[in-house]
């Protein structure tokens, strides 16, 4: 009779630790639906804002920005800032750096180590 009071009151400590730890399951499914569907909608707006923006690049610039972007594993362009390529992370020779303060502002320009569209800003300091 002991035996079996024991095991009852084991099955209920166990029988509650698995309804607290299925709690915390499903709350975290939730939260992860949640996020999932979040990171969905925020595709959706940055996919939406890329056609309307891919609509106003030239298309031999917008075939050559694909293919460097499928060559460099997702980043066809890249920010050049204080004579930086910002892909490839090395800076350009004075070479380099002259012919990017001689070319015309749409001209596009490619690093010469990593073969990207290099992106002049304002703050390239070129």
């Amino acid at each position: 009779m002991e035996r079996r009071e024991s095991a009852q009151e084991r099955v209920a400590e166990l029988t509650e630790r698995v309804s607290a730890v299925q709690a915390k399951s499903d709350d975290a499914a939730a939260r992860r639906d949640a996020a999932l569907q979040e990171f969905d909608g925020q595709v959706a707006a940055v996919t939406k804002e890329r056609e309307v923006i891919a609509a106003s690049v030239p298309a031999d610039l917008l075939k050559l920005y694909e293919k460097l972007r499928v060559q460099q594993g997702g980043v066809g362009a890249a920010r050049l800032y204080q004579r930086r390529c910002e892909g490839c992370r090395l800076e350009l020779n004075i070479t380099e750096v002259n012919e990017v303060r001689a070319a015309a502002p749409d001209t596009v320009l490619r690093c010469e180590n990593c073969r990207r569209i290099l992106v002049r800003t304002a703050e390239s300091g070129l």
